[in-house]
């Protein structure tokens, strides 16, 4: 008799269509429809289940709510925006779009703003180690705000203007800003899975291959 596989009563086929289908969601958001803070709060709790380093739990999480302040964050991450990407009439698509979140995004419902209280200066050089305790619970808020309905995308053209955000906010010294998460409800409730490179062109085994390897299982479709 084989063991058995998966893990009761979580079902396989849920989980990896929203994994799949959780997507940046910059234009289908519906600006009119409100999204009670409760919604929020619960998805912020299940991203507190999230990995961290040695389990510090030293995230923080940041609710912009009120018209005003939504305002004020917006107007610094367009400024943000145009200055490095100048004129977004663009033939890139996924960059028009961010264009046209970037000056609608005092309308979105609700901010999240995600940040990371380490006590000292970030390190120099490879920050992965710091990074690994904030971006899994990002994520987690993410996949958690698509089962209620809610559309997400994590974006990081405001820390081009770090400093001014945080003056804004009011941000203590050496609390540090992750990826802002604009959320509102959806215009449409259907995502399909984005387009990705095959698995046999991005994957090595047992160190670094110049070819790509061959896949286990069936081929990629």
């Amino acid at each position: 008799m084989s063991p058995p596989t998966g893990v009761p009563g979580l079902d396989a086929d849920v989980c990896d269509t929203l994994l799949s289908t959780t997507r940046s969601v910059r234009r289908a958001l519906d600006l009119e429809r409100p999204v009670p803070r409760e919604v929020v709060e619960d998805c912020i709790r299940l991203a507190l289940q999230a990995p961290n380093g040695a389990n510090r739990q030293d995230w923080r999480w940041i609710l912009i709510c009120d018209p005003k302040r939504r305002e004020q964050v917006a107007e610094i991450y367009r400024k943000a925006f145009h200055g490095r990407y100048g004129d977004t009439g663009a033939e890139n698509s996924v960059l028009r779009d961010a264009g046209e979140l970037a000056d609608r995004l005092h309308r979105v419902p609700v901010l999240v703003l995600p940040c990371l209280q380490t006590g000292k200066p970030l390190p120099a050089g490879n920050q992965a180690g710091v990074w690994t305790s904030l971006l899994p619970a990002a994520w987690s808020y993410a996949l958690a705000a698509r089962s209620r309905g809610l559309g997400t995308t994590l974006t990081t053209v405001h820390l081009g203007l770090e400093a001014e955000m945080a003056e804004l906010l009011g941000l203590p010294e050496y609390v540090h800003q992750g990826p802002l998460i604009p959320t509102a409800y959806t215009l449409r409730t259907t995502f399909g899975p984005g387009r990705r490179r095959p698995l046999k062109e991005v994957l090595h085994v047992d160190g670094w291959q110049p070819e790509p390897v061959t896949t286990a299982g069936e081929p990629d479709r």
